[in-house]
């Protein structure tokens, strides 16, 4: 279970608080710069700017948006963590954050991601399926205790086995927001596909199709009405010659 790291000094400058709005915004990214909001500790709220690129290289860290890092805006410096971003949804590019205070002495709660280590032996001898129900699980604890993740060792595991979230483990550092008895991962059976045989599948293809109903009765009334039609003639002969 690694901590989350806290990286270096990352530097915001304040915007007055009318100029927001999409040509701002427009005009902050020209700069090489995306706009942002500081909030928490008890404190003002304060518009700010950020390179995205030290933005983009936090929250890919192995702890993600739970990284602690140094922020510096005017005379100001704290602890902070981002706790919302937005991305544009055709080319990728950070287009706003908001950004946290974070007193150190103070517990917070973060979700955090679960990491399956190893081939279950239910998988790997008894033709199971791994299914990892739950992907990141809710824990209180100072930020000082952040996990940048969960790790839970699933070899043992066989058919019917299951993990669940007071299984994971914590430390005694970490309490458990989300509900302890709720299914992280377990061992379940594939499900099996009925495929038809071969020798079937060409007679079903080969078969000529059924007739409806309606055409063989057709049929039928065109094949008695051809029958009778030489019996009605000989005996039309038979009335002529006597």
């Amino acid at each position: 279970m690694a901590t989350a790291t806290v990286e270096k000094l990352v530097e915001a400058t304040p915007r007055a608080a009318e100029s927001r709005g999409k040509n701002e915004a427009r005009r902050l990214r020209v700069q090489g710069k995306i706009p942002a909001v500081l909030y928490g500790a008890k404190k003002d709220s304060i518009a700010v700017s950020v390179d995205p690129k030290q933005i983009g290289r936090i929250l890919h860290t192995g702890a993600g948006h739970n990284t602690i890092f140094d922020l510096k805006v005017g005379s100001e410096q704290t602890k902070a963590m981002i706790v919302d971003w937005q991305y544009e949804p055709i080319k990728g590019a950070l287009m706003h954050i908001d950004i946290k205070r974070i007193a150190m002495d103070v517990l917070l709660r973060v979700k955090v991601p679960i990491h399956l280590i190893g081939l279950a032996e239910g998988v790997k001898t008894q033709g199971g399926l791994m299914d990892q129900v739950l992907r990141e699980v809710e824990v209180e604890c100072l930020p000082t205790d952040i996990p940048s993740h969960i790790d839970i060792d699933v070899t043992a595991m066989v058919f019917g086995d299951v993990k669940r979230v007071k299984d994971l483990p914590h430390g005694g550092k970490l309490k458990f927001v989300t509900d302890e008895d709720q299914t992280v991962a377990h061992v379940t059976a594939v499900k099996e596909e009925v495929v038809a045989a071969p020798e079937a599948a060409a007679a079903d293809a080969t078969a000529a199709p059924a007739e409806p109903e309606v055409i063989k009765k057709g049929k039928q009334e065109t094949e008695e009405g051809a029958a009778a039609a030489p019996a009605a003639e000989a005996k039309g002969e038979k009335k002529e010659k006597k």
